[in-house]
């Protein structure tokens, strides 16, 4: 965590937004932006003093927040305070913000903008900052970080400190320099479990010793210098990598330092660093890079640019791969990574899916291989990256399946699907069919009955569910006995009539009950909105027309078609003799006009509404975009962004009695 300013990443402004709320959004974005200007400054205290009360990523969480919410608000531009139980003064270089890049995204974002030569990558210790004054080679007084432009004077407590220099000697002799030298001051891991165990951590533990009065403690703590700036003279150094070594000769410990050449090699070493740091006696929580050449100008300014911290997160980590399983879903078989546990973001994680036979060739994946996991944000985790060693050839390949395991057939290996070809595969139309009811909704036929009904050959197909009836379905609701006494099931009976209430169908539900890969209603209502509103326009189309809606490309476009041939017969049956009615786009109340709805409505759920537009030819937009006929809002006055967003546009905004007027009409 970086209290001071340093950590300012993009995110969501809608991320605490949600809940139903009579007041309107723009009187609970102001109480919102106050209460978290509140506790911002309350936790950044306790940080200061040593007694930090919440965890990194939960401070984190709040500073991107009250960003999202007011950006130019002035707490996300102090760097913050000391207590007020020591003298002030200002710095020699002062100590402003970094630019932050959290995952290898966005530093790439920044490297494409930034390309040198050579990347000097030091480590980002996570402790506290600490300026060393000196005049004439004589330390004059120790400055804390403070507000970034003047800090406390603890240089009693300093002078007790591993690592401070109270005079700068080399082998030559003394130094007459006069101007700053900036460190960390950190507490190592052997320290804190021996002594101060008690402490949340290392950094906690570093601040609350060294602002002590009485200066108890200071000697427990290490000074690991990075930085200088003479003020009277010229500079003992040209470049960063000679300014390192200076700080050397002068009896410092510096901070580690690695020159990398392109900004791949950037990733890869934070890969290794990630890996290594476990095992370092001190912690870190990143890595800065910047160039070779020294560039005051730029390091003066309250956010360098020339600059970066390229951060750990709580959400990766390095592990070893052991094994690879293969998942059958229908017709398709997904790599599933299993390696060493792992914790990510407070889960402990095993595995990691690896989406396709391409992923694992991409990544030159192996059993052995260590990696990158990540979890952003996402359910399932994920192998980012392999961090190569130079035996990788040594490990054993990954072995793929090459025939269906339910049917025998050889397995097609499309790069991004490997799959069973056999439209007849058991699995595949058991797998099929349970789609089709969880899609239709048939909502008492389960899939212990549907599995029963398959293994007894009483279902074979989906036209076969419509053929049901309840004497059908008696023997797996009856004992022997009852069905000898003629006896009438209730439960029969009532899942034949949830499955003759679902005949009719809109066309998106239909087509993803058909279980193709990767195509389900969202995606065929983007076909529909692009004018595929028939069954038999969508079996019509052509690779090229389908690759050109918004949405799709060739990989998905090509599944769609070939999912549609396999089923073409089936779908033309069900709907030429009347067992499922598909309701089309064309015809309808709403043909041809786009809605968009946001907050409560009334008289019924917004899903349902949005279903009502489906069923009427319209369509349905999840944001106010150009081109949109309506927005529906019961609050047609709001200051919401929505709102605001369709008056710019021009659009229509109208309220829930509008919207069912136009569907009465």
């Amino acid at each position: 965590m970086d209290l001071f300013g340093m950590e300012e990443p993009a995110v969501d402004s809608g991320t605490k937004a949600g809940g139903s709320r009579k007041k309107s959004a723009r009187q609970d974005s102001k109480e919102r932006i106050l209460e978290l200007e509140g506790l911002i400054a309350r936790y950044q205290k306790s940080y200061y003093n040593g007694e930090g009360e919440i965890s990194d990523s939960e401070f984190d969480s709040l500073w991107d927040e009250l960003k999202a919410l007011d950006p130019a608000n002035p707490v996300l531009h102090k760097v913050g305070a000391d207590s007020g139980n020591f003298e002030k003064a200002p710095h020699v270089m002062p100590m402003g913000s970094q630019e932050k890049a959290a995952d290898p995204e966005q530093f790439l974002a920044w490297a494409s903008r930034h390309v040198y030569d050579e990347y000097l990558v030091e480590d980002k210790l996570d402790g506290a900052s600490l300026e060393l004054q000196y005049v004439g080679g004589k330390l004059v007084r120790a400055v804390t970080r403070g507000d970034g432009s003047t800090g406390d004077v603890i240089t009693s407590n300093a002078l007790r400190m591993q690592g401070v220099r109270r005079e700068l000697v080399t082998g030559a002799g003394p130094v007459d320099f006069t101007g700053g030298i900036r460190g960390e001051v950190i507490m190592t891991h052997g320290v804190h479990k021996s002594l101060y165990s008690d402490k949340a951590n290392c950094r906690n533990a570093a601040n609350g010793l060294m602002r002590r009065k009485d200066g108890e403690g200071s000697e427990n703590l290490t000074l690991i210098a990075y930085d200088v700036w003479a003020t009277d003279g010229a500079q003992p150094f040209s470049d960063e990598v000679e300014k390192l070594s200076w700080l050397k000769e002068c009896g410092f410990e510096t901070v580690r330092l690695a020159i990398l050449k392109t900004a791949g090699d950037v990733i890869e070493y934070r890969a290794h660093v990630m890996e290594e740091r476990r095992s370092l006696d001190y912690d870190i929580d990143g890595l800065v890079v910047k160039e070779r050449a020294v560039n005051h100008e730029d390091a003066v300014r309250a956010r360098p640019d020339r600059q970066i911290a390229f951060k750990f997160s709580l959400e990766e980590a390095v592990t070893t791969v052991r094994s690879v399983e293969w998942n059958e879903s229908g017709a398709t078989y997904t790599p599933v990574a299993v390696f060493d546990a792992v914790d990510l973001n407070g889960t402990t994680v095993q595995r990691a899916s690896l989406a396709n036979p391409n992923l694992i060739r991409t990544l030159g994946l192996r059993i052995g291989s260590r990696v990158v996991v990540v979890k952003r944000g996402e359910i399932i985790p994920k192998i980012e990256s392999v961090v190569s060693s130079g035996n990788d050839e040594n490990l054993l390949p990954v072995e793929q399946p090459e025939v269906c395991a339910s049917c025998g057939a050889r397995l097609v290996d499309e790069g991004t699907r490997l799959y069973c070809p056999n439209k007849d595969c058991s699995k595949r139309v058991l797998h099929q069919l349970l789609k089709w009811v969880s899609v239709a909704d048939i909502r008492d036929l389960g899939e212990t009955l549907v599995t029963s009904l398959f293994k007894d050959h009483v279902l074979k197909s989906i036209r076969d569910i419509y053929s049901l009836t309840a004497d059908t379905l008696a023997p797996y609701f009856l004992n022997e006995e009852s069905l000898e006494q003629e006896k009438k099931s209730l439960g029969a009976q009532k899942v034949y009539e949830s499955i003759q209430s679902r005949r009719t169908l809109p066309l998106s539900k239909f087509i993803a009950g058909f279980d193709i890969e990767g195509i389900g209603e969202t995606v065929v209502e983007k076909l529909v909105d692009a004018g595929y509103g028939s069954l038999e326009r969508l079996l019509s189309a052509g690779e090229e027309e389908i690759a050109s809606v918004y949405g799709f490309a060739e990989i998905m476009a090509r599944t769609l078609l070939q999912g549609l041939r396999e089923n073409s017969e089936e779908m033309r049956f069900l709907v030429s003799e009347g067992v499922i009615t598909v309701r089309e786009a064309a015809g309808g109340k709403l043909s041809g006009l786009s809605f968009c709805f946001t907050g409560e409505l009334t008289s019924m759920r917004r899903t349902e509404a949005q279903e009502l537009v489906r069923q009427e030819g319209g369509s349905v937009k999840s944001s106010v975009v150009k081109g949109l006929s309506y927005l529906v809002t019961n609050d047609t006055s709001s200051g919401s962004a929505k709102n605001a967003r369709a008056t710019q546009l021009g659009i229509p905004v109208i309220d829930e009695k509008a919207f069912l007027a136009l569907i009465k009409a």
